[in-house]
């Protein structure tokens, strides 16, 4: 085997210019997932000790970039088939800038904002830096990958910059910036997507957007399980122990809902709208998915006979609305699934009209009675579409 076809010195190439191609994802890509789950536990508890909506609002803020610094990446190793030793060498750079935002969420609001900055300034000159080795050895990308380097590179420096800023006026640039940057995604006269070697690996990406939605929905089994740690399990009572299994039950039951209907699934086409609407969707599928794991932390916190904490309620009952819609998206951009035959449109109606219900019924009844319909909203979306499957099969 010649040195440059060995992947620890091969270069990166264009997955279309490559042999023997698979979708599977790299050990280095999940390696670098594993710092999302630090970022999106501390995430959520910044969330828990700020429930208003300025907490809320800067939570949104911060899970939107973080998403970002994954999902760009992950759009790049769609593209590229890259694992020689400088790639290898790159990925841990890039996971270091992780570790420095991961690090300053606790503190994102006053001193710890500018190393959160600084860290997804370097993070974004980072992935210039990749785009610069893969216009270096794929003549056909080069004006694609110019484009990616001018972008990443300028908005690196912006970034940089709020570092230093005063605030809030840090924040509006830094706002500002992402906005601009996703709208050239989006704008079909100057989206890098207009680009005809800008093409995904679409099974590569479908599984790397099932891979974090694992770890953002595993997040709510780690906090349920933390807060009752800490609360001491040995101190609660009974119902408090069976509000512990549901709260566990419901975030496997949002992973089974979400694999079933649309994880994995590849988009029906490599249209601009279609892939737009696929990205969006699972971003926010997954801020509701967060948001629904630190509402049900509240589980352990109360007994069946009090109220469900309102503040917990309303960033459960509507992440698990917005959840649900998000499910009802994709299953209208991906390839044709058995299980959506059985999972129409009137299922997720359902399960939203119920969840949003839910809130303004809690602050007024047990959590017992709560917990019951935010479990029917969640759980006809999966019972509903069994029971007619079975329903319409059992003959056959």
């Amino acid at each position: 085997m010649a040195l440059q076809d060995h992947p620890m010195w091969r270069k990166p190439q264009h997955h279309l210019d490559v042999e023997n191609k698979h979708d599977h994802v790299h050990w280095v890509e999940l390696f670098y997932d594993l710092i999302h789950v630090v970022t999106i536990f501390l995430l959520g508890n910044y969330l828990s000790e700020n429930l208003n909506i300025e907490g809320f609002l800067v939570f949104c803020g911060v899970f939107i970039v973080l998403w970002y610094a994954w999902g760009e990446l992950s759009i790049f190793n769609s593209i590229y088939v890259s694992t020689d030793i400088w790639h290898r060498v790159i990925m841990s750079i890039m996971i270091c800038t992780l570790m420095f935002m991961a690090a300053a969420i606790p503190a994102i609001e006053d001193k710890g904002w500018k190393y959160f900055a600084l860290g997804f300034a370097a993070n974004r000159a980072t992935l210039a830096l990749l785009y610069l080795r893969a216009r270096r050895n794929n003549s056909a990308t080069r004006s694609m990958c110019n484009e990616q380097i001018r972008n990443f590179t300028a908005f690196s420096i912006v970034f940089a910059a709020t570092a230093i800023l005063p605030k809030p006026f840090s924040f509006w640039i830094f706002g500002a910036a992402m906005l601009i940057g996703q709208i050239i995604y989006m704008m079909p006269s100057v989206s890098v997507l207009r680009h005809k070697r800008f093409v995904l690996r679409l099974g590569h990406m479908a599984e790397r957007f099932a891979l974090l939605t694992l770890i953002i929905l595993g997040e709510g089994f780690f906090k349920l399980v933390v807060t009752l740690s800490e609360k001491g399990i040995y101190k609660v009572s009974g119902d408090v122990l069976v509000n512990f299994v549901i709260g566990g039950i419901s975030m496997f039951v949002m992973c089974w809902i979400y694999f079933d209907f649309v994880g994995n699934g590849k988009t029906r086409d490599h249209n601009l709208s279609t892939l737009v609407k696929w990205w969006l969707a699972h971003l926010v599928l997954m801020l509701c998915g967060v948001l629904v794991g630190v509402a049900l932390a509240a589980e352990v916190k109360v007994g069946f006979w009090e109220p469900y904490p309102t503040k917990y309620a309303a960033i459960g009952c509507f992440g698990l609305a917005g959840y649900i819609a998000m499910l009802w998206v994709l299953k209208n951009v991906i390839e044709h699934r058995v299980a959506s035959v059985h999972g129409r449109w009137d299922v997720r109606l359902f399960g939203i009209m119920v969840a949003i219900t839910c809130f303004f019924i809690v602050p007024h009844v047990p959590s017992i009675i709560g917990n019951l319909i935010w479990g029917t909203a969640l759980l006809s979306q999966i019972v509903i579409p069994l029971t007619r499957a079975w329903l319409t099969y059992r003959h056959e």
